[in-house]
């Protein structure tokens, strides 16, 4: 609660005055009155008497709310509230708005048969307010004799049909007039060329308060910072939006974050371009110039960067490279992150934090590893947070305790549901001893399967189908992406498996097994599409060990089988699916030591190749299909003439 009758509007209506007087150019003609303003450095009137707010009061038939009254015994009206009310009415001028602008009608004509009373008595303030705008560039101000709070404060909605936007509502007349005053600087603040420039108290104020915010980020107090830089942005102060963007994008947000006043400067724009035009490329339908409109005033130079890093972050190519031995750790990070240990590969980045150099005074934190294909999908809300809270830049300050890892160090997380539950069915590899570039070797055909770039598995997905000609019935070559299982272990996995056709499956196992141990997994206990299975094959040096698989309610084993693993003891009764799944991938998890990386899997970007078939090509007798697609030039359409004149 604010005390509106203790405020002290002479004051402040005074620096008001006397900053809007110095802010005008030499030489400029006035109107009369504001040439009289200027000249006595007050854009107020004389106070209003006790008896002219009674007369008033007694006009209106309502009691004006505390902050409105104690505004008019320091000035009956006000001139330049803001940069659109030109004149704001006193107790002569104040009257019940009645719908006189018809605007009552076309809200109300928006509102639709759902609408509830809320959205209602909104379009209602048309017909109930006090109109205090007498002057302006079609802007309104009224206040809301119904929208009361515990202080008898009636709210003010501020509405202008040019800004596209629903009427702003403002607690009470203080509050109001607080935001006209930090308009009227933010509007100074970005002047034309020519103007003197704006520089006051305030501003002096401000600019010592980002300078406090920006150590005080530094130091990691990222929370107090971003408040004392919200509130200098609001009176349009340079610097402070460039520098509360960083704080707010590595906390996760990402619209409305353009580092201004910043990215476009050299020294920074290495860091801040790549995540500006990350958000940008993020958005598929935005035409590319209007990523201009985020980069004016900058160079050539500067833009031919920012398109040039455009092209290199949608086709996966960009590659954060600072300086320094904070680079290096960024380099080790990179290479833990491409074989899925983003926990790893978060860790050597925040344990490196202290060693990273900012590129200037203005630079609060590290942001290009963000846009980088392998680096950015490490950033979560909670590690944005840690990040922010790490001393750095040479500040002294608390560590934070560290955020949580994001994967569970075992195998049961891919038996929980995922967002939309399509995760029903899923296969996976583990290969002991050897190196994820090495399973290309093992479970591709040929010798010459090379990794695909690191793409999310939605990416990886659409462009095999992209660049895929034939699809076969009967061959099931596996979309897989690699890499490393735990200590000891690498993995292929896939997310969107074929159907299950236990007749023909063949298990990878034995061949990826020469010299070493490997374990396949294809469980389908969730599957939406025919009866629940689940396969386990365990294989070394070229030669079946044991396997079992369970599909269509029995079980097929075969070889010695670990008692941990002995398909009886999840199988031998009805359950639910998901927790025997549960538990068949506890079981493997304490068999082998294997895990697979969740994050990485789900959220980040890992190599890729496809595999053999996992089944056995059609025996004598038995059916397959087999399509093709050979893309022809174009033809000419119905009606359209040849080269030769013949119609077709």
């Amino acid at each position: 609660m604010t005390d509106t009758t203790a405020f002290d509007w002479r004051s402040f209506l005074l620096r008001w005055s006397g900053e809007w007087a110095d802010s005008l150019p030499d030489g400029e003609t006035q109107g009369e009155d504001d040439e009289a303003a200027r000249q006595t450095r007050w854009l107020g009137f004389p106070p209003a008497s006790e008896e002219r707010i009674a007369a008033m009061q007694e006009r209106l038939g309502r009691q004006m709310p505390p902050s409105y009254r104690e505004f008019l015994k320091v000035s009956d009206g006000w001139r330049h509230a803001g940069g659109f009310v030109w004149l704001l009415a006193g107790t002569e001028d104040a009257h019940w708005h009645n719908n006189e602008s018809g605007l009552a009608d076309m809200f109300e004509e928006y509102l639709d048969e759902d609408a509830g009373p809320e959205e209602r008595q909104e379009a209602d303030i048309w017909r109930r307010g006090l109109q205090l705008d007498i002057e302006s560039d079609i802007t309104h101000v009224l206040l809301d004799p119904e929208d009361v709070d515990e202080d008898g404060e009636w709210a003010v909605y501020t509405w202008a049909s040019w800004r596209a936007a629903p009427p702003e509502r403002h607690a009470n007349f203080l509050e109001f007039m607080r935001e006209m005053y930090r308009e009227f600087h933010s509007l100074r603040a970005h002047g034309s060329e020519g103007e003197p420039a704006f520089a006051n108290d305030t501003t002096r104020e401000l600019d010592t308060q980002v300078d406090g915010a920006r150590l005080e980020a530094l130091r990691g107090g990222w929370e107090q910072a971003v408040k004392e830089l919200d509130e200098a942005r609001e009176y349009g102060r340079p610097r402070a939006a460039g520098l509360g963007d960083q704080i707010r994008r590595l906390h996760g947000q990402t619209s409305m974050v353009y580092f201004d006043g910043l990215v476009t400067d050299p020294q920074y724009a290495p860091e801040l371009l790549p995540p500006l035009v990350a958000e940008h490329a993020a958005h598929s339908y935005r035409d590319d110039s209007t990523l201009m409109f985020h980069l004016r005033g900058a160079d050539d130079d500067l833009v031919s960067l920012a398109y040039a890093t455009l092209d290199q972050v949608r086709n996966g190519t960009y590659r954060y490279a600072p300086a320094g031995p904070f680079g290096e750790a960024v380099e080790r990070a990179r290479e833990l992150a491409r074989w899925g240990d983003s926990d790893g590969a978060w860790r050597t980045l925040i344990h490196a934090l202290p060693l990273w150099e900012p590129l200037g005074p203005d630079h609060l934190a590290p942001l290009g590893w963000v846009a980088d294909p392998l680096l950015g999908p490490l950033l979560t809300s909670e590690r944005g947070r840690e990040l922010l809270s790490t001393p750095r830049g040479g500040q002294a300050g608390e560590a934070p305790r560290p955020a949580a890892g994001l994967d569970p160090g075992d195998l049961t997380w891919l038996a929980e549901p995922d967002p939309g539950n399509n995760r029903t069915s899923y296969r996976f590899v583990l290969v002991e001893g050897v190196e994820p570039e090495e399973l290309p070797g093992r479970l591709a055909d040929g010798d010459d399967t090379v990794l695909n770039e690191p793409l999310t598995l939605w990416e990886a997905r659409r462009r095999s189908l992209h660049d895929r000609r034939e699809f076969s019935s009967y061959d099931d070559r596996a979309l897989m992406a690699v890499g490393r299982a735990g200590t000891g272990w690498s993995f292929a996995f896939d997310a969107d498996p074929a159907p299950f056709d236990q007749r023909r499956f063949v298990s990878p196992a034995v061949a990826a097994s020469g010299g070493t141990r490997a374990v396949v997994v294809w469980s389908g206990l969730r599957t939406r599409h025919g009866e629940p299975f689940f396969h386990l094959s365990v294989a070394r040096d070229g030669a079946e060990q044991y396997a079992f698989t369970y599909a269509d309610g029995g079980i097929r084993q075969s070889g010695e089988i670990p008692q941990s693993l002995d398909p009886s003891l999840f199988f031998g009764s009805a359950g639910d699916g998901a927790d025997v799944e549960r538990s068949l991938l506890e079981a493997v998890t304490g068999e082998f030591g294997a895990r697979l990386p969740r994050h990485a899997i789900v959220n980040g970007r890992l190599h890729t190749f496809a595999t053999r078939s996992w089944t056995r090509p059609p025996r004598d007798g038995e059916t397959y299909a087999v399509i093709r697609m050979e893309w022809a030039d174009a033809r000419p359409t119905d009606g359209e003439r040849t080269e030769d004149g013949e119609r077709t």
